[in-house]
């Protein structure tokens, strides 16, 4: 409602002009806080102004117009707005001391009307017209929390980067923080961040929305070099100065400060120390060396998701960490990496060394989302694995042999990779221990035939004694460990040529399950060690691929799998339990949402859980508890 050619809209601080004796201005600030209807709280500064100059007080401002102007200014304070503005009107069309301070109060009036067109209008009038008004950072301030109700917030930053008054910086940054996360655009948010590179809650923001919603190269790359330098979401400081990178080449000594409060809360910051390897990073290209690593992640990713909507919100930060040792102790001394409350990885030995030591002193959870060797977790008490080690795995087989009640004596076999021997070492000294009597233990390869010619199931093969190929063999029962898909059927082949009769236990990987007739698992008692079983005709796993497939428009892994699982396990116990886990007895699955056979750390520190399976009816079915 424009009175006059010149009228504006404006509202400017409670300015009570007053003749006083001394020969210059003071400045008496109060901070007002009030709630609008979007619930949330915004300090606007009233500036109340003593005019101190004596008889050129009078000279320039008349005692009525003074009186008038405070009366205008105190009906914004008995929030009577549209009186107010049609009394500060007259006041902005004139050239006098009163008019900045009117044009303000004019546009903070129309601000608590909600008018905020009206109000960035009247405040654009009070820049141009005096620019070199001393008060004009209250200008700058309210004109940022008018056009962030606009959504309009590039002004709102640049409005916000001319402030110089350092007594305004908080506010400023409650300010931010009450409006920049509610911008879920990221290219918007990218934008922002390219135009306002020094801004520390866009920076956080645009982590936040980058790690919740992307798996793009550029974008995880984005958020790992602004998380080096701004930190991580949920810790924003009250300055909006920035933390450089530099910092993190400080002494450990300088980083590593006394654990922090374990108990449950609001937010838990993961760090996912994976080889991403974004410099070889190829969109168009699937089937990368590492894919596994995205696949994990993706999970990890989703269960994010799921555990937000159980109200457990967890951040995740993502690093691109490869075999580099000195990476990673310059990352764990980073300021930055800080506030971390539980790390997934590093996938390589001397990294997971470093890490490890960092959690252990640090009293958060690190979690080995691949590794089964039960050195990683060796005198670390912080360090868990998600998987069964292979000592697990060669007790819950030897177990497993016990129960079928055959005998004890046994052959063990395996394929050619380190993985497949240090199973078999592992299963014979656990069936020693368990008095079984190993007859046989060998690595084979190649075809059927050749793994028939080099078997000794009856036992150890002399001149006195030389191998008989025909006769029956009977054993209590026959391991065989290969990473080779192709294994499995060979193995099967060559005991039936041997007449090798008993019951066989293998690694699930011996075996390609797509490819393989079914008479394959059905043709001799056949278990399969399968620690990555996935039931899929479960619903959790049905519902599960279909929400992947969704957002992904590929067939989740086993790796994906995994990664959804350990995140919504470990995401649950540090919601009921904080960092520290300290109740054991709790440590284990207790519903069965999970898309494997879950989780269970009563005893150790690693996943007491092994599966093993059995053909049946058409399906596989764990036999085992």
């Amino acid at each position: 409602m424009l009175r006059g050619r010149n009228a504006h809209v404006i509202s400017s601080s409670n300015h009570c002009l007053e003749q006083k004796q001394r020969p210059r201005v003071a400045f008496v600030y109060e901070r007002l806080v009030f709630m609008t209807s979007k619930l949330y709280w915004l300090t606007i500064i009233i500036t109340f102004w003593r005019l101190l100059d004596g008889p050129v007080a009078d000279a320039q401002v008349p005692a009525d117009a003074q009186k008038r102007y405070k009366a205008a200014v105190q009906l914004i304070q008995a929030g009577d707005y549209e009186r107010a503005k049609s009394e500060l009107n007259s006041f902005t069309q004139q050239e006098s001391p009163l008019a900045p301070y009117a044009h303000y109060h004019y546009a903070l009036a129309a601000f608590r009307q909600k008018n905020y067109s009206q109000s960035r209008l009247m405040l654009k009038q009070l820049m141009t017209r005096f620019p070199n008004w001393r008060k004009l950072d209250d200008a700058h301030y309210l004109f940022a929390a008018v056009s962030m109700e606009l959504t309009q917030y590039e002004d709102a930053l640049t409005a916000i980067q001319q402030i110089s008054d350092q007594t305004l910086r908080p506010d400023v940054t409650k300010l931010e923080q009450n409006f920049i996360p509610r911008l879920t655009d990221l290219n918007r948010l990218k934008q922002l961040n390219r135009d306002f590179p020094n801004d520390r809650i866009v920076g956080l923001t645009l982590i936040d929305l980058i790690q919740r919603t992307a798996s793009d190269k550029d974008d995880l790359e984005l958020s790992d070099r602004l998380t080096n330098r701004f930190g991580v979401p949920g810790v924003v400081a009250t300055s909006t100065s920035s933390t450089t990178a530099s910092s993190a080449n400080r002494p450990a000594s300088a980083v590593m400060q006394p654990s922090r409060n374990a108990r449950p809360k609001g937010y838990y910051n993961v760090a996912v120390m994976f080889p991403f390897r974004l410099d070889e990073f190829d969109a168009e290209k699937r089937g990368r060396s590492n894919q596994y690593v995205y696949d994990l992640y993706d999970g990890i990713k989703m269960a994010k998701a799921q555990l937000q909507e159980e109200g457990i919100t967890v951040n995740l930060f993502a690093y691109d960490l490869d075999n580099d040792a000195n990476k990673t102790l310059e990352l764990v001394n980073s300021p930055t990496f800080a506030q971390t409350d539980m790390i997934i990885g590093p996938l390589y030995v001397e990294p997971n060394r470093i890490a490890a030591a960092y959690a252990n002193q640090k009293n958060i959870l690190l979690l080995n989302p691949t590794a089964t060797s039960s050195e990683l977790i060796a005198n670390q008490p912080m360090s868990f694995l998600a998987q069964p080690s292979v000592n697990q795995q060669a007790l819950k087989v030897a177990e497993q042999a016990i129960n079928l009640n055959m005998g004890r004596r046994a052959a063990i076999y395996f394929g050619t990779s380190r993985k497949d021997s240090l199973m078999a070492v592992a299963y014979q000294n656990e069936l020693k221990r368990q008095n079984f009597q190993v007859i046989d233990f060998r690595k084979l390869s190649g075809n059927a035939q050749m793994m028939a010619n080099a078997m000794q199931p009856a036992g150890p093969v002399t001149t006195a004694r030389p191998a008989n190929m025909t006769a029956t063999v009977s054993l209590g029962h026959i391991f065989f460990a290969s990473s080779n898909d192709e294994d499995g059927g060979r193995l099967l082949d060559a005991l039936s040529r041997r007449k090798v009769s008993g019951p066989l236990i293998a690694t699930a990987s011996a075996f390609d399950f797509y490819r393989s007739p079914l008479s394959t698992f059905t043709r001799r008692e056949l278990y399969l060690l399968y620690p990555d079983f996935i039931d899929s005709s479960r619903e959790p796993v049905i519902a599960f691929e279909e929400e992947y497939v969704a957002k992904r428009n590929t067939i989740p892994s086993v790796f994906s799998s995994e990664g959804y699982d350990m995140m919504l396990f470990f995401g649950r116990q540090l919601a009921k339990n904080g960092t520290q886990l300290r109740n054991r007895a709790n440590l284990r699955s207790d519903t069965d949402d999970y898309l494997l056979s879950g989780f269970d750390y009563t005893q150790t520190n690693e996943n007491q859980i092994v599966p093993i399976v059995k053909y049946e009816d058409g399906r596989f079915v764990k036999i085992n508890e």
